[in-house]
């Protein structure tokens, strides 16, 4: 009785979480896949950058969150850079993203780019869906350094499975059950700036702008009224070499979601060449993240990160797995890995 009272209590704080306050799944990873939570990112690299994604948060706890996504991006009529560049080339005993790659850093030549973002993310019976199609475009502002604009707009419908709803005695109302899927459908508009150059990026960017009622009702139930709100986020990172093979790159990500208080993300991934990495993550009052990933050739990637909350789930959940596959289409000079991005 005590478990069933102690996870309906857990359920409601996560409904009322997802209809009130933070709407948007969390990712670990972002640092793989910036355009995930800022458009400008869009067509930022010289080939067609493919994600897909899939995260099993607080596992053993019934009715947690499960995110899958899918993200594409390529750039629209961009020049190409020479053969001979640093990140071009994979030769043996040499690093594509050492010291020479800085030294040799151009800013690239103005572009567009363009996206398309597909999200599921399920918690219990609440399941939020979202497809946006984006187009960002990047300005050269000095040698070095590029600042893009971009923007995302699509759909969000927000689907509530009123079978699956169950009360402290672990029962249903007839009335709630027999009321089926009820959906809430919106327009989601997302836009963002990315500065960047061959040593940093800074990024700030705000998810479902436009404020929305959101109401579940039919003529069996009706439930409260919640909001949805617009979400911030101001993302840097900066580059630095410990030797010509190993790199490191720490990152960080405020975020802020009224009514919540801010909160923010602390990274630092190590990297060896182009090949393979480690890192680590700290959520300030939620846990602390370990990842590692591998670019398995200039055409496929992946990432893995576990996650350890420090809050009271810990007593009833086994941590956060999160895996994020990357493929490089349109790779014409082999690049291993990002050009223009962490």
């Amino acid at each position: 009785m005590k478990k069933n009272l102690l996870l309906l209590t857990i359920f409601s704080a996560l409904t009322v979480y997802s209809v009130n306050a933070q709407q948007r799944p969390y990712y670990t990873q972002y640092i793989l896949n910036n355009f995930i939570v800022n458009p400008a990112v869009a067509g930022i690299e010289n080939y067609t950058d493919v994600k897909i994604s899939h995260r099993m948060q607080w596992v053993g706890l019934q009715d947690a969150p499960v995110t899958t996504y899918f993200t594409i991006h390529a750039p629209t009529k961009k020049d190409e850079y020479e053969r001979e560049t640093a990140t071009s080339i994979h030769a043996r005993g040499q690093n594509p993203r050492g010291k020479n790659f800085v030294a040799d850093y151009t800013a690239p030549a103005n572009h567009g780019g363009i996206g398309l973002t597909i999200i599921n993310d399920r918690t219990g019976p609440l399941n939020n869906f979202i497809a946006t199609g984006t187009y960002a475009y990047h300005l050269g502002i000095g040698p070095h350094t590029s600042l893009s604009m971009g923007v995302s707009a699509g759909i969000s419908n927000l689907r509530l499975d009123a079978s699956k709803l169950q009360f402290a005695n672990g029962t249903q109302d007839p009335a709630v059950a027999g009321s089926g899927y009820l959906n809430n459908i919106r327009p989601d508009i997302s836009a963002g700036v990315w500065l960047y150059n061959r040593d940093y990026f800074i990024g700030l960017s705000a998810q479902q702008i436009v404020p929305q009622r959101v109401v579940y009702n039919n003529n069996n139930v009706g439930l409260e009224e919640g909001k949805l709100v617009p979400h911030l986020f101001l993302s840097a990172g900066y580059r630095l070499f410990i030797t010509d093979d190993v790199t490191f790159l720490p990152s960080a990500v405020v975020r802020y979601v009224s009514p919540l208080p801010m909160g923010f993300d602390l990274n630092a991934k190590i990297q060896y060449q182009d090949f393979v990495w480690a890192g680590a993550s700290y959520r300030y009052q939620d846990g602390f993240a370990g990842m590692v990933g591998i670019n398995i050739s200039n055409s496929f990637n992946v990432g893995y990160s576990y996650d350890l909350t420090t809050s009271r789930l810990n007593t009833v959940s086994k941590g956060t797995h999160e895996i994020v596959l990357g493929f490089i289409l349109g790779n014409k000079y082999g690049d291993w890995c990002p050009r223009q991005s962490f």
